[in-house]
């Protein structure tokens, strides 16, 4: 084999190396898209029952409570939540609510056809189980009420 030869080959040799290492150092690129939405979800678990069955001697009849769960997801800031019932309570039948463990709860507020906020400053987090508490309170004049219902009606809405 000739120099010319063995510099032909070497310089071919390279020629190869160089084509194979330049082929396996390709890149492409993809441009993604994405999004989060805002995201407002509350639920609740059980059905509390009340019965006021009891009264002290010159007092009105004494109050009764039951407890619930609920849970929140809110990945907003200033989140809040209200509560209403679809028909008033019977006159001196008073039917309240508290959510606690999330936010600012407004404590025990009465429920009725208007709205009102039971919590407010949830700012995002996911958070269950917590604990709700219904009371019922009734004055002696409410007189004997047989069993009946009110679904509550607890709205999420966002803050920012």
């Amino acid at each position: 084999m000739t120099i010319t030869n063995v510099r032909r080959t070497a310089v071919l040799l390279a020629l190869v190396a160089f084509g194979a290492a330049t082929a396996q150092a390709q890149t492409a690129t993809q441009t993604v898209t994405f999004q989060v939405n805002a995201i407002n979800q509350i639920a609740f678990v059980g059905s509390p029952s009340l019965t006021i069955t009891t009264a002290v001697a010159g007092a009105a009849p004494t109050s009764v409570t039951a407890a619930g769960t609920w849970a929140v997801t809110t990945n907003q800031t200033g989140a809040k939540i209200t509560a209403s019932i679809p028909l008033d309570m019977a006159t001196g039948l008073t039917l309240s609510s508290n959510l606690t463990g999330a936010g600012t709860s407004a404590g025990f507020k009465a429920l009725s056809t208007t709205a009102v906020d039971v919590v407010t400053g949830l700012t995002k987090l996911a958070a269950g189980p917590l604990a709700v508490t219904y009371q019922l309170d009734a004055t002696a004049a409410a007189g004997v009420i047989a069993s009946g219902t009110r679904v509550v009606t607890y709205t999420l809405t966002g803050g920012t």
